[in-house]
C-alpha cells in the first residue's frame, strides 16, 4: 500500500483586520481555530461555484481525485507505443520507480489542478510538459 498524503499544505497572507475578524470568530466559538475557519470558507466557496466547476471539469475531460502512475503502467504504454495526455483535478502521483527516461517516453502532457507528487528528477524532466 502506498502512502499518499490526504492534503496539501498551503500558505496565505491575510490582512491584520481580516485576521482579527477570524480570531474573533474563533474566540467566540464559531470555529475551533483559524484552520477550521479557512477550510469552512473554502468549502463554502467551492459549493457556491460547484455547477460551474462541474461543467469545467467535464469540458476539460479532467480525472477527479487521486491518480497514481507506476513504472508498470507507463511501461505498458511504452510497449503499446502510446503517449499519454494526463489531466487531473486532485492529486497526480508518479511512482518513485518511474525513471525520467520512461516518463519522457510515455507522457506527452500533464494538466494538473491540485498537486503533483513525483521525484525532483521526474518533475525536472517533465517541466516543459506540465501546465
Amino acid at each position: 500500500m502506498r502512502n499518499v498524503a490526504e492534503s496539501e499544505k498551503i500558505t496565505i497572507n491575510l490582512g491584520f483586520v481580516d485576521l482579527g475578524h477570524v480570531d474573533l470568530l474563533v474566540r467566540e466559538g464559531f470555529y475551533g481555530n483559524r484552520t477550521d475557519f479557512i477550510r469552512t470558507a473554502i468549502r463554502n466557496q467551492l459549493e457556491r461555484h460547484s455547477n460551474e466547476a462541474k461543467q469545467s471539469v467535464s469540458r476539460r475531460a479532467l480525472q477527479l481525485g487521486v491518480c497514481h502512475l507506476s513504472a508498470q503502467e507507463l511501461g505498458s504504454a511504452r510497449e503499446a507505443d502510446e503517449k499519454l495526455d494526463i489531466r487531473v483535478l486532485g492529486l497526480l502521483s508518479i511512482g518513485s520507480d518511474v525513471t525520467p527516461e520512461l516518463a519522457l517516453a510515455t507522457i506527452r502532457s500533464i494538466t494538473i489542478l491540485g498537486a503533483l507528487h513525483a521525484t525532483p528528477a521526474i518533475k525536472a524532466a517533465l517541466a516543459d510538459r506540465i501546465t
